[in-house]
């Protein structure tokens, strides 16, 4: 059997990054998708190529739909049939109150944040089902049960729409035998909580978790990764929660 590809939004750095490993460790070949930072994306399809997978890196905003389009060409032109979506690319912005928030990061949050996985979602659909099969797993958060008042009520509002969409979605490519499901991190130990402005909140924030600490990319790429597998055959609509019971 061929192996499986699957594209990764926002594959450069964080749980996508670990994603990208995981998958290549359990015989995937990767598309590392990207937005800026071109030397951190080349180093994760290095470690891809090292676990013995093909890989591949794509700039583009997953917001802009000729990106998205182009993405996936690029895929299925150099790679071959994309089998599997990882829909990970994702913004917070400012942390704070939704009263100071500007528009324009709040505009950046619903663009990426959830039109960005619908063009990535919809994309995917339109190759996998005349093919009779497929995998999206979204990348949504705890946030969205959660509500983060006082840090980004807006974030966690598009995750929502992430959890809808992925039931729905699911419902719909069913079907055609396309799988589609979520995960939901909690406080994971990334360097978002750095580009949002607050360096210290993993730190602040582990004593308020069940299990006294962060998250770490790896732990929820192991989550993506089963839902990815045969071994979730018939797991589908699910939106699984990796937050250390939060």
């Amino acid at each position: 059997m061929s192996r499986p590809l699957t594209v990764v939004t926002g594959g450069s750095r964080g749980i996508g990054a670990a994603t990208c490993l995981r998958l290549a460790a359990d015989g995937h070949d990767v598309v590392v998708g990207y937005v800026r930072d071109e030397a951190a994306a080349e180093a994760v399809a290095a470690g891809v190529r090292d676990a013995g997978g093909r890989a591949l890196t794509v700039q583009g905003d997953t917001s802009v739909e000729a990106d998205v389009e182009r993405l996936f060409d690029t895929a299925e032109s150099r790679l071959g049939p994309v089998t599997g979506l990882v829909n990970n690319a994702a913004v917070t912005g400012p942390l704070g109150r939704l009263a100071d928030s500007d528009t324009a990061d709040l505009r950046r949050v619903v663009d990426v944040n959830l039109l960005g996985t619908l063009l990535c979602a919809r994309r995917a659909a339109q190759l996998m089902a005349p093919r009779g099969g497929g995998v999206i797993v979204n990348v949504s958060s705890g946030a969205a049960t959660l509500g983060s008042p006082g840090e980004y009520v807006h974030y966690a509002a598009t995750k929502a729409a992430v959890d809808a969409l992925t039931v729905g979605l699911s419902k719909e490519l069913g079907p055609d035998g396309i799988r589609v499901n979520a995960v939901a991190p909690g406080l994971t130990d990334t360097e978002m909580h750095a580009a949002m402005g607050a360096p210290d909140r993993v730190r602040h924030m582990a004593p308020g978790i069940p299990l006294r600490r962060a998250g770490r990319p790896e732990e929820i790429a192991a989550a993506i990764a089963w839902l990815m597998s045969p071994d979730a055959s018939y797991t589908t609509g699910a939106v699984l929660r990796v937050a250390g019971g939060r």
